[in-house]
Parts: structure tokens; sequence; C-alpha cells
């Protein structure tokens, strides 16, 4: 895919149609993670190449681990003096919260001082029970928007937890293999908890693709291959969850595999007989479904493109 260089996009939201609403920052990019696994220096230059390209309205935040954010300071102030300033990081805390908090401060601190702004605006960690969401909630300072990755297993006192300390959700949906696919109604499950606890969510993995459809789960040529969820399927059935569509047409919605059962006007989005206006879209999007995380941006621009839908 060639990203051609211009001037970041400052259109107005009034501006929008359906679809725009629906692609705004959407995909935080995680290149460092697999099954691309690129290092540093090319993840960091993607995003630099990304955030100056035609479709920089559609990218996110930059994923990294908050152990490798010195590597993305020597990364970054390597760039030259012309690229993108304004960088936007989620950091994924490691086992030792505290310490990781003092790194992330240090570090905006430094970036607040420096040409280039990166600012870790977001940290994501892994919390098993609604006791560790408490006592990380005493650690982690409240100007830090906190994503907690929740079992699905028992998402439902997690997500009350998180509720309580007015922090986000997040939610794995994919991964290398067959079982790191959650079914279709653990994910709606999770997402319909969200909605009903007023909780924002992230997804993070398997979701390359815009529709639900078959692909190899890395990209190595031996790759088994399975089902994926559509990122299309996933924000489309958190928009019409929180409109007050019942669970198991939004199952439905997360199966739907046929490009067909879509259709995108200037005014609305429509899947079968079901209808969201453009502002039900930006108020999902805006307050509760707020992005995925991808190890790659193009994949999921070129199958939109290939979609016409850009």
């Amino acid at each position: 895919m060639n990203f051609q260089t211009i001037q970041p996009a400052q259109d107005s939201l009034g501006a929008m149609d359906a679809s725009r609403h629906l692609f705004r920052d959407l995909i935080d990019y995680a290149g460092l993670f697999p099954p691309a696994a690129l290092g540093m220096a090319a993840a960091v230059a993607n995003y630099d190449a990304y955030s100056r390209s035609e479709w920089n309205w559609i990218l996110g935040r930059f994923i990294v681990p908050v152990a490798r954010l010195a590597e993305f300071e020597e990364a970054n102030g390597g760039l030259p003096q012309t690229s993108f300033v304004n960088w936007r990081l989620s950091v994924l805390l490691g086992s030792d919260a505290a310490s990781d908090v003092g790194r992330i401060r240090e570090f905006n601190d430094r970036g607040a001082r420096s040409r280039r702004m990166a600012v870790v605006e977001s940290v994501e960690v892994k919390a098993a029970s609604p006791e560790e969401i408490t006592h990380l909630s005493t650690i982690i300072p409240r100007e830090l928007t906190t994503y907690f990755e929740v079992p699905l297993l028992t998402c439902g006192e997690c997500i009350v937890a998180v509720a309580s300390f007015g922090c986000r959700a997040k939610i794995r949906t994919g991964g290398e293999t067959a079982d790191r696919f959650p079914t279709p109604e653990d994910v709606i499950e999770f997402i319909r908890l969200c909605a009903a606890a007023n909780v924002p969510f992230k997804a993070t993995a398997g979701l390359h693709h815009p529709l639900r459809s078959e692909h190899r789960f890395t990209y190595q040529p031996d790759s088994p291959s399975g089902t994926m969820h559509g990122f299309i399927n996933l924000f489309l059935a958190a928009a019409f969850l929180r409109a007050g569509m019942e669970t198991e047409l939004a199952v439905q919605l997360l199966r739907e595999q046929t490009a067909q059962a879509f259709h995108f006007d200037a005014d609305e989005i429509s899947w079968r007989e079901h209808h969201l206006s453009q502002q039900e879209i930006a108020a999902a999007r805006q307050g509760f479904s707020v992005s995925f995380g991808s190890c790659s941006f193009s994949e999921p621009v070129d199958d939109l493109r290939s979609l016409h839908l850009l």
C-alpha cells in the first residue's frame, strides 16, 4: 500500500458522513506485537508514515509496552525534523504497576519539554478479578485513561468493578491460534455488559479484516487458518446494542459474512433491515466503542478500500 505524505486531516465532525464517524481514530497501531512483531525502529517509522497519509484520520494510538518506552524515545527521536510531532501512546503495564506509573510520569515530563511531543494518554493492564481491579485503581492515576483486560468467564463482576472506578474495559478478540478467538456469544455478552454498566471498551487481536471471514492467523505460509471476527461487525454490533438491539440479533450481526448485508449511506449505516443514524454511530464511537489494536494498519485499510468504503 502506498501511503502518500500529506498534511493531517482537519475535518470538522459536522462534515463527516456515517462511515467516517465509524472509522475515525479506530485503529490503534500495535506493530510491535505478533503476528507482525516488528522491531521498534520499523514500527515507529510505520506509524510516522501512517500519521502523514491520507488515512491518518483512521489512525489511533501507538501501542508500546512500558518496558520499551526508552527504546521508543530513541527511535522516535531519530525521525526527521519534518515528521509528525503529536504522538498519542497507549502503554501496556507490566507486573509492577507503581514502578510503571513512575516511569510513565517521567516519560510524559520529558516529552513536554522536548520538540517532539509524545504523550502517554492511556494504559492497558490485565486484571483477573474485581479485587485486582480495585488494587490497580489505587495505583494508576486518574489522568491516565485505564483499560482493564478482563477474563470473559468472569467479565460481569469485573466490568462492575471497572465501572465503579470510572475506568474502561478491554476484550481480546483473537490470536495466533483458533482457541484464542472467543465465540460471538461471548463477545456480544461482553459488549452488552459494558453497555449496561456504561463502561467504554476497546478490543485487541484478530480484527485485521472488516467482515467476519476465513484467514490465516499469522503471516507465515504454513499458518493455520480459521474464522476471524470482523471489525465492522463488532463496532456496528456495539452501536446497535447501545441503541437497544436484542442480544440474539447482535450475535447474528457479529456472525454476518455477507458484504451485501451492509449498506453505507451519508446519513446512516444499515445491516439488513436494521438502521443506525449518523448520530447514533458517532455517539457509540465517541463514548463507548473506542478502538481496536492491530499489528497492521495497512491491511484493514486496504480491505476497506477493496469494499469501496474509503
